[in-house]
């Protein structure tokens, strides 16, 4: 679906992110993953046509993503910044409401399908019953959800999200990422993100890709990137590795 040839980006003449070639599988969960500067968002905001590349291209569906017009690229991906914009004065139910905005347009008009489409969105979320709660009173999980059933609303093949779990405390990232490879699954969502916290990547994610000082230093499954090899390489310092007893997912501690 999204394919990356050789793209780069510049920021006042210094390279942020070197020539890249990436290409991410429909229907899957990737996560990209990294220390802090080293061109995860850079990478993300890409994708989702925040920057434009300074040499190589950025593909969804084999055509640039800078000649699809503002709707179609809409109707295509859903993007959720690391930092979304204030919600103040907005009940959750508006908020999802405008995740139909592209399919309608400045003047169009909602139909009743569009409400049916919401709801069921804010139903997916769990957040039903905070429909008409200002989205400013919730919790910062339940925001987060009430961010993602927005992205639904949208209807979007692929859904890309820059650290969605930043703010939230280890349960509610649980709980918020549970959320994501639910719907991924139920829907055949293509999910791009970006995250910090390497088990929770492992376990929520088909394919990892780490980067480091611009540049893709090791992609794979989860099981091929959770090595204490690999692991160093990404973070810089020396990883332990066991395996979950029930799952035996490999897991990473400090030891």
């Amino acid at each position: 679906m999204y394919q990356l040839i050789d793209a780069a980006f510049d920021v006042d003449g210094k390279r942020i992110l070197h020539p890249t070639s990436l290409a991410f599988e429909p229907g899957k969960v990737t996560t990209l993953l990294g220390h802090n500067g080293c061109g995860k968002s850079t990478l993300m905001k890409l994708l989702s046509r925040q920057n434009v590349p300074a040499a190589g291209q950025v593909l969804l569906k084999d055509q640039p993503v800078q000649q699809f017009d503002s709707k179609t690229f809409a109707l295509n991906v859903a993007y959720l910044p690391q930092h979304p914009p204030v919600t103040d004065g907005v009940t959750v139910r508006e908020l999802v409401c405008f995740g139909r905005y592209p399919w309608k347009g400045a003047f169009g008009r909602y139909s009743q399908i569009d409400y049916l489409l919401v709801d069921e969105a804010i139903e997916r979320v769990g957040l039903s019953d905070f429909a008409d709660r200002f989205v400013a009173t919730l919790s910062g999980g339940e925001r987060q959800r009430a961010w993602v059933a927005m992205l639904l609303a949208q209807q979007s093949q692929c859904i890309l999200l820059d650290e969605p779990t930043s703010a939230l405390d280890v349960a509610h990232q649980y709980e918020l990422l549970h959320l994501i490879r639910e719907l991924n699954l139920s829907l055949g969502l293509t999910v791009i993100m970006v995250l910090h916290d390497v088990n929770m990547a492992a376990k929520f994610s088909d394919h990892l890709i780490a980067l480091h000082s611009g540049k893709v230093i090791a992609q794979g499954a989860p099981e091929e990137i959770m090595t204490p090899e690999v692991l160093k390489k990404i973070y810089g310092m020396e990883l332990a590795l066991f395996s979950h007893p029930q799952t035996g997912q490999p897991i990473s501690y400090i030891p």
